[in-house]
């Protein structure tokens, strides 16, 4: 069972197309494709977070606070067989500075795991023992259940020079705040346009100067963007609108629960575009 913690800034910023593809070129001079990203192809990623009934861990976090936490469960299968090897994860942001800790299970452990606290047999390492105490604390302090699915396509790049200088692209990011299992394909409403990359530039220090250097020529600025907290706020909108308090028809992408699954697709894919 694989374990992965890190520690690192996470910076993030909204790409045009011909600001992508311009900085791409630079990009491949000193960076490397993640070995995941098989003939220059992107790769997917799906996940699901948990919240409690009243959405106090995105609420909170949306306040911007100096310590925030959230729980999710991530696969790169989609949909995911109850073997297939999903991802429990811990991120914590504190200042600034972003730690994540998470165990490797299958999807059916993560469920028994989840639901009715069963551990995994193999618990033989310390560290194992020891993040899922964290897992423990996390599930005992809030009363938590699934409450947002989020999918996108990522490409992803490592530095040539530093290993832990990450750079990831994202596109097609697909929320949907029902059919809340990693079992079920990836759909919903797009959270950015279609000519637009989502860049994060992961990073345990300073950025490369060629990096600033090339952000600044192509007037690419920094931005604060949490895909969850932009998926919650396009619910809390369509909510409001649903209830006759908000009145612009281009925001809202909802359907009532009476609304079949093709026709809810395709209403969000019309008219859920809501930039942050």
């Amino acid at each position: 069972m694989a374990i992965s913690t890190f520690m690192r800034k996470e910076i993030k910023f909204l790409l045009s197309m011909e600001q992508y593809e311009a900085l791409l070129v630079e990009v491949h001079k000193y960076m490397d494709p993640d070995k995941f990203c098989v003939g220059g192809k992107d790769y997917g990623i799906y996940n699901l977070y948990y919240d409690t009934p009243d959405d106090y861990l995105i609420r909170t976090s949306l306040e911007k606070p100096k310590y925030k936490e959230k729980l999710r469960l991530r696969s790169y299968f989609s949909p995911a067989a109850p073997s297939d090897k999903v991802f429990l994860e811990i991120k914590k942001k504190v200042n600034g500075i972003v730690t994540k800790r998470r165990v490797t299970l299958t999807l059916a452990e993560s469920d028994a795991y989840i639901m009715q606290r069963q551990k995994p047999v193999d618990l033989s390492k310390y560290i194992q023992k020891q993040i899922f105490s964290e897992l423990d604390v996390f599930l005992d302090s809030y009363p938590i259940a699934p409450k947002q699915y989020i999918s996108y396509q990522r490409s992803a790049f490592f530095g040539k020079d530093d290993p832990d200088f990450r750079l990831t692209f994202d596109r097609q990011i697909t929320e949907r705040r029902y059919d809340l299992s990693l079992s079920l394909p990836s759909y919903g409403a797009q959270i950015i346009a279609p000519n637009q990359r989502l860049m994060e530039v992961k990073i345990a220090g300073a950025m490369p100067l060629w990096l600033s250097q090339k952000l600044s020529e192509l007037k690419i600025y920094k931005i604060s963007f949490s895909k969850y907290g932009t998926a919650y706020k396009r619910y809390i909108r369509n909510k409001l609108y649903k209830e006759g308090r908000f009145h612009d028809e281009e925001l809202y992408a909802g359907a009532s629960s009476a609304t079949s699954r093709p026709q809810r697709m395709n209403r969000e894919t019309q008219s859920g575009i809501v930039l942050p």
